[in-house]
């Protein structure tokens, strides 16, 4: 190992002039259940090669879906400090899961021995609040809280483990979110053409990557809405039968109310200048109620009204704070809005001059993306390097990201 290897390297045994393993972890604020990637990475800095060697979604149960909600909006600290705690456990399965699907699918039975040990894990976590501008007393409280001990998922897979992205970054001003874009950069920049990677997931985001820039010219923010609120009435109005909108299949056949859809667009975060984050706390269950009660509709205009909404601001937000800088020539959207027909054809709709791709062209599987990238942000940590930016969250200056928990 380099005498130059950072001094977390050194401590862990980790070579960052070899390759390496990693496995990445999330679960994002649609609450579907868990994302794991094993990853192989190769070369140091800003110079990474990763290579996806096995996925695997470990969904929520019903039980566990609604045990969340219950935890988000009325849960106690007893209850905080349980869903905590099991959750860990939830991750390290997700984890181990990944790891097994390589290895009985490789035909390369060498290599198969190799990833007996992983080199460490990335864990997002499980968002169950995000106050980045929270007060206490007339005095700044700024917070994040996401679940799922990665001490627990240390133990049970015997590897370090690298979690808790946010908090550095909103101690230092930042909204602590979005976390993603230098990973959206080390992926997918171009040395002469303005791109945008979109993620639409419980919430979307968009990541600006001007032509040939460095990290310090990264844009970022949440544009708002991706697609919780979609799932969230499906899930109502189907009596948890249905837990999201397949294919966009309600909102293509429903009519999107203008007077409803007007009335959502004039919300003040869509005003806010960039960088800028948000979620459930803002657009989840009493915006939604909200919306209920003030327009009665049924189950497909309201979906299609809400797929509409997703749709405008992401378009809007472009259009707002991007476009009049950089002339985007392409849109590279992953998440699981990816599969919703109707939302991808009205995003389109609403820049047609600008080609919209999914992820997949590029390598990177769209509902995979961020547990690859997490895996990617670990790596960074364990690196020294910077992870956030202030024009991606708005930050003071250039922030690592992330706690270490050990074996």
């Amino acid at each position: 190992m380099s005498r130059h290897a950072p001094p977390l390297a050194r401590c862990l045994g980790i070579d960052f002039d070899r390759e390496r393993y990693a496995v990445g972890l999330m679960a994002g604020t649609s609450l579907d259940g868990i994302d794991a990637a094993l990853v192989r990475i190769k070369g140091s800095g800003d110079a990474i090669q990763l290579q996806t060697l096995s996925t695997h979604h470990s969904p929520y149960t019903p039980e566990e879906r609604n045990g969340l909600l219950q935890l988000i909006h009325f849960g106690t600290v007893g209850d905080l400090c349980t869903w905590d705690a099991y959750l860990g456990e939830r991750f390290a399965q997700a984890a181990s899961e990944v790891i097994n699907l390589y290895r009985h699918n490789s035909r390369h039975s060498a290599r198969s021995e190799e990833l007996l040990t992983v080199h460490f894990i990335g864990s997002h976590g499980q968002t169950v609040w995000h106050a980045p501008d929270g007060k206490l007393f007339n005095l700044p409280a700024r917070n994040t809280l996401q679940i799922g001990q990665p001490d627990v998922i240390a133990a049970r897979l015997g590897v370090p483990v690298v979690a808790d992205f946010r908090t550095r970054d909103i101690v230092h001003g930042g909204q602590g979110a979005p976390l993603v874009p230098i990973v959206d950069w080390l992926l997918l920049r171009h040395p002469a053409e303005h791109r945008v990677a979109l993620n639409i997931g419980g919430m979307a985001n968009v990541t600006v990557l001007p032509a040939g820039g460095a990290p310090e010219t990264i844009l970022a923010f949440d544009t708002g809405p991706g697609n919780a609120l979609i799932d969230r009435v499906v899930q109502i109005y189907t009596q948890g039968k249905q837990t999201y909108d397949r294919d966009g299949k309600y909102a293509a056949e429903g009519e999107a109310n203008p007077i409803a859809l007007e009335q959502m667009l004039s919300h003040p975060y869509f005003e806010q200048s960039p960088p800028k984050s948000t979620g459930r706390e803002m657009f989840g269950e009493e915006y939604l109620k909200a919306i209920l009660v003030a327009f009665e509709m049924e189950l497909r205009p309201l979906v299609a009204t809400l797929t509409e909404f997703t749709a405008r601001t992401i378009a809007d937000g472009l259009k707002r704070f991007v476009l009049p800088e950089y002339p985007i020539q392409r849109i590279i959207v992953s998440g699981g809005g990816v599969h919703n027909r109707t939302l991808m054809a009205r995003l389109q709709a609403h820049l047609p001059n600008i080609a919209v791709e999914l992820s997949a062209q590029y390598g990177i599987d769209p509902d995979f993306k961020e547990a690859i990238a997490f895996a990617a942000l670990a790596d960074r940590f364990l690196q020294g390097l910077p992870t956030t930016y202030p024009n991606t969250t708005g930050v003071c200056k250039p922030c690592t990201a992330g706690k270490l928990a050990l074996p």
